[in-house]
């Protein structure tokens, strides 16, 4: 299976570790992955700013980079979800609707997709919570959303509980956002930090040495309002988990 890695730019300039231990994963699986160097950001941040026409080159270059792989593999669930669902300023031709088909964010493909059944490399003896952002889990479908009345389901804890060694902690309020949200941590600065105080307070409660997702941005903003009000606790990336970062 050739697929192409997708490496949203902010991880690329400030989480460089998640992208390895992603491609370090992937060809772990078997696959053929390629990095097209010429990949840029997707264009979220001026979508979601209300630049939508302004995405045009963005998505257009995204579209000549991965066009033609089997799939598109990245570890951001935000970003893949502008991908898949709002991806519309470049004309939508058979290629970008292609393209847009077979991207997929790194936890859905590993349980969707490729439907792993083991990890056998990794191992991570530590009490875990588990954060789902809000695209992942409303728009990629990661778990069921606390408000819907159906069965529970959840990918991600699906996948870590095939980990040697991990615990679960349950936070009182699972799938309450962590105040990120992109450019809203910028312009609802006040709201957004209490957010992230009350989402890192909730899991240190419930007993979280690490608190993981599949996506970096919360991470990060929940780092910073967890070492600003003292909370112990410590961010990992889900794909550093499963590729046995501390096997």
């Amino acid at each position: 299976m050739r697929i192409g890695l997708f490496i949203p730019c902010y991880i690329d300039a400030f989480f460089p570790e998640v992208g390895i231990a992603t491609l370090e994963l992937l060809e772990r699986l078997g696959h053929d992955v390629e990095y097209p160097r010429d990949q840029t950001c997707c264009g979220q941040p001026m979508a979601n700013s209300g630049f939508n026409a302004e995405c045009i080159d963005t998505e257009a270059l995204f579209v000549r980079n991965f066009s033609g792989f089997d799939y598109i593999v990245g570890p951001s669930g935000s970003c893949v979800h502008h991908i898949r669902d709002n991806f519309d300023a470049v004309e939508q031709t058979d290629e970008v609707k292609e393209v847009r088909a077979r991207t997929f964010e790194l936890v859905e493909f590993l349980h969707d997709i490729e439907k792993v059944e083991a990890f056998p490399w990794a191992r991570f003896p530590h009490r875990v919570g588990l954060h789902n952002s809000c695209g992942t889990l409303r728009r990629l479908g990661h778990a069921k959303p606390s408000e819907l009345h159906e069965p529970f389901f959840s990918k991600p804890m699906d996948l870590l509980s095939k980990v040697d060694g991990i615990e679960f902690a349950s936070p009182a309020r699972p799938d309450e956002c962590c105040g990120f949200g992109g450019t809203f941590a910028v312009f609802e600065e006040v709201v957004s930090t209490k957010m992230g105080y009350d989402k890192v307070s909730d899991h240190a409660r419930a007993g979280a040495e690490y608190i993981v997702s599949a996506d970096s941005s919360c991470l990060m903003h929940q780092k910073g309002c967890a070492q600003r009000i003292g909370v112990p606790v410590k961010f990992i990336h889900i794909a550093q988990i499963l590729n046995g970062a501390l096997a």
